[in-house]
């Protein structure tokens, strides 16, 4: 019996033995965060054999990987290597058991990824996966390496953060509780622990001329990919009438000069889960605040003789997709989410909303409107919302794809010349390899009275993968010396729409976790970290840093 007990207490002792006193609990590492970044940071910090608590604002752990972005970003899969890797592989192991195959049989499955086999059985790897499997795959990592994780725990940016001097001493929530700890990652995609820090930081397009750059800035004129305006259309209420007012999502504004910086930001949208399986569909539900005039240009452009709308319902596992932005006309919500990053966190749940609104009104509108020509709406019948995903959420995606919010001005300003290999990277941490790709910013009325969109552009790298510099994840040393930023990396705005690839969040993620371990043996800020040392771990832990 006394054995027992003592048993008890030895076990109480030790699951508190990160908490200080109520509300208070303590870690060598603290991660705020619930994206994939903070996950692998948090899995690399417990294989470094250090403690760590991840605080997450998020119910639901894996940002995007798990919110519905299951048709992989790959680039070069080659570079992709680490924990980010692992968590491919783990997903490769669950479509190998049969049961897997719930709603198609594997036989049936297209295997289709970008640039790469969807199941790729020589690697032993998958790049193509379902929200809900991504999601225990990190649910699998938090209880195979026992970590700490606080969900729904909102950073207190007005008064939270703790410093002492040029360091970070503890953070703490809207629930208050506090967070101390010797290093802090900061793993969300909007930046919040980091801009609370004091840290430098930009939002927008940053001017050509900044960085000396030619893919940055105001892009007026410049069309890749298939997501502008290929046929004159009337912007106008009344077509033609300009006194008639401007139909809904077409901007005002003058579109700014070439090459110049702005406030602007790429577009937001859900990466949606559907699903043609007459039994794991649910019928597209028509918003409370739904109004068809708002899709008015959308018919326009059905009515120019555009049919596209089912190139991006890019095939997933189990007759499903991950159904992305296409076309002039799309789930992106363009210009509607320029005072994101910098928003309190009510007007975030609003745009949220506002975007989810949009988005569940586009599909009503091409599933049941007059205007959409027939065999379009004949096509959409076919599919619905997934029934077996996002279950808590009306099967709606739990993440809105961020795709870019702030960018912190740190050490090193990853560029266009840095992801072209135009510039010697000294201290690698991991690779990039996609397309600097930016999603449409603004859509305006050019001089001759039609509409267009502006801001999406796609430019290969010219050398193939590139390096990502330790520089970029740390700030200034005179702004904060034990903090790491993974996600919202430094950055220009063109450079990051490369990066921001949640393969590549993965490895900066585990490699900042690296660095934060090797600052706390040595005592050191993380902009002293040896990088010799650091190199020895990253690649004693599998990352890539050079093109193999």
């Amino acid at each position: 019996m006394r054995k027992t007990l003592l048993a008890v207490v030895i076990i109480g002792l030790l699951v508190s033995c990160n908490q200080l006193h109520s509300n208070e609990y303590q870690a060598d590492v603290i991660i705020y965060g619930g994206t994939s970044a903070a996950i692998t940071s948090a899995v690399q910090a417990k294989q470094s054999g250090k403690s760590v608590i991840v605080v997450s604002p998020d119910k639901h752990l894996g940002g995007l990987s798990s919110g519905g972005l299951g048709f992989t970003d790959t680039g070069d899969k080659s570079v992709i290597g680490g924990l980010a890797r692992d968590f491919y592989h783990r997903i490769y192991q669950h479509y190998q058991d049969s049961a897997a195959w719930h709603w198609q049989k594997q036989a049936e499955y297209g295997n289709t990824g970008q640039g790469t086999p969807a199941i790729d059985g020589d690697a032993r790897t998958m790049w193509i996966f379902e929200p809900h499997v991504a999601e225990q795959v990190f649910e699998d990592y938090v209880k195979e390496y026992e970590l700490e994780v606080w969900r729904e725990e909102w950073l207190d940016r007005a008064n939270g953060v703790m410093k002492e001097g040029d360091r970070i001493v503890s953070i703490t929530t809207l629930s208050g509780k506090t967070y101390k700890g010797k290093m802090f990652i900061d793993a969300t995609y909007e930046g919040d622990l980091m801009a609370a820090a004091g840290v430098s930081y930009h939002v927008g397009r940053e001017a050509n001329g900044v960085y000396g750059e030619k893919w940055n800035g105001v892009q007026t004129g410049v069309l890749h990919h298939d997501h502008w305006f290929k046929n004159d259309i009337s912007p106008y209420v009344v077509p033609g009438d300009s006194t008639s007012g401007l139909l809904y999502g077409v901007s005002a504004e003058d579109p700014g000069v070439y090459g110049e910086g702005d406030h602007r930001l790429q577009a937001y949208c859900f990466r949606m889960c559907l699903s043609n399986h007459p039994d794991n569909r649910i019928p597209f539900p028509k918003p409370g605040n739904y109004n068809a005039d708002n899709y008015e240009l959308l018919a326009r452009v059905f009515a120019s003789g555009w049919r596209e709308t089912f190139r991006k319902f890019d095939p997933i596992p189990n007759r499903k997709t991950d159904t992305n932005n296409h076309g002039p006309f799309s789930t992106d919500f363009i210009g509607m989410n320029y005072d994101y990053p910098e928003a309190s966190y009510e007007r975030r749940k609003e745009i949220i909303k506002e975007h989810e609104d949009y988005q569940k009104g586009l599909l009503y509108f091409m599933a049941n409107d007059v205007k959409v020509p027939s065999d379009v709406r004949e096509e959409m019948a076919q599919w619905g919302l997934a029934k077996d995903e996002f279950t808590d959420n009306g099967h709606w995606p739990h993440q809105l794809y961020i795709r870019e919010a702030r960018r912190m001005v740190g050490q090193h300003v990853m560029t266009e010349h840095d992801t072209f290999s135009e510039s010697e990277i000294a201290d690698p941490v991991g690779m990039g390899s996609y397309a600097l790709d930016s999603h449409n910013v603004q859509r305006y009325v050019k001089a001759d009275g039609y509409v267009q969109n502006e801001g999406d552009i796609g430019v290969k790298p010219k050398k193939g993968p590139y390096k990502i510099a330790y520089g970029s994840l740390v700030p200034k040393k005179d702004e904060c010396t034990n903090l790491l930023v993974p996600v919202c990396v430094s950055s220009s705005h063109i450079a990051f729409g490369s990066i921001r690839m949640e393969p590549v969040f993965m490895i900066l993620g585990q490699s900042a976790a690296l660095a934060a371990s090797l600052a706390i043996d040595n005592g050191v800020g993380v902009q002293d970290v040896s990088y010799d040392a650091l190199q020895k771990l990253l690649i004693e832990n599998k990352q890539v840093l050079s093109k193999p």
